[in-house]
């Protein structure tokens, strides 16, 4: 029984397939299930069966997954255990971020990070602010960055206030006024983030409470792509200022303030669990946040 056989056991338990935990895992299926014969070879058990819907535990599963989850819990605070005693310049920080920080905002942080910790491995993690709460809480990762959400076991510490604006093309009529009722805003071609996003929520409210329904003319789950969709003048968009510092300085695109709607925006946290002890390198990781954003963070429990 080895550390690889444990984590492949528990992130199928998780995500109740094989070839979902081989992505989560960046492994093959194949390698997956060879893990789990394996493991399922030394308890001398079948630790899942297959159904219509995927995979699911026996009554052994079921039984050992707690036990599966302390002890690879106990193997990574032991390896992080060992690498604190070659301080943090030989460490390693497992970080979750949602996927717009992770593109716009993680690469100025982790630039600061590595200029005073070169030797500090670095593994991030994307996805939803949901998904990385759930990296934390099944401790994949030590860290997160993501919108501001409230959970029991989790510290959160709020970073930046995430404005997202309006944005047309500069040949746009709204361009040159630089501003637009949300009645005018909706009459428009506008192009929205994915129903599965957490902007979506919060642009679909800004008509709805201006009872007004927007012109869509599509949605879209790359912010990317919507940059360039709105360049080539096919649509108006809202999207969080962080990610359009590059278009608005060099003129590709031209920010519309909406004059009778209220300002969009929410908060972006660091998030980290509360009943955990923290490594070097997580502290680390937390001066050099509240280097960045002046904060007063509060201090994690330290492991040594």
């Amino acid at each position: 029984m080895d550390f690889g056989q444990l984590e492949a056991f528990v992130q199928v338990a998780a995500r109740h397939s094989f070839s979902r935990a081989a992505e989560a895992l960046q492994l093959t299926q194949p390698s997956i299930t060879a893990r789990i014969q394996a493991l399922e070879r030394v308890l001398g058990e079948e630790l899942f069966e297959r159904s219509g819907r995927g995979v699911r535990l026996t009554d052994a599963g079921s039984i050992f997954l707690p036990y599966a989850e302390r002890m690879l819990q106990m193997l990574r605070e032991a390896k992080e255990g060992v690498e604190e005693v070659r301080g943090v310049q030989a460490g390693r920080l497992r970080l979750g971020s949602a996927l717009t920080i992770s593109t716009y905002v993680l690469p100025r942080i982790l630039r600061t990070f590595h200029s005073h910790y070169p030797g500090v491995e670095v593994i991030v993690h994307t996805g939803r602010s949901e998904q990385v709460l759930n990296m934390l809480l099944s401790d994949e990762v030590q860290v997160g960055l993501v919108r501001s959400l409230m959970h029991p076991d989790v510290e959160t510490v709020d970073l930046y206030d995430d404005e997202v604006i309006l944005v047309a093309n500069p040949d746009h009529p709204f361009a040159a006024s630089r501003q637009a009722t949300i009645e005018e805003v909706g009459r428009q071609p506008v192009i929205l983030a994915d129903r599965g996003s957490s902007y979506y929520g919060l642009i679909h409210d800004l008509f709805r409470q201006a009872g007004v329904v927007p012109n869509v003319a599509m949605e879209m789950d790359s912010m990317e792509a919507t940059k360039r969709m709105v360049e080539e003048g096919i649509g108006i968009a809202l999207l969080p200022r962080v990610c359009l510092e590059r278009e608005l300085k060099q003129g590709l695109l031209a920010e519309v303030a909406i004059s009778n709607a209220p300002a969009i925006s929410r908060q972006i946290a660091f998030v980290y669990r509360k009943s955990r002890k923290q490594g070097r390198t997580v502290q680390a990781f937390l001066e050099v946040l509240r280097s960045i954003y002046g904060l007063e963070l509060p201090a994690a429990s330290t492991s040594g």
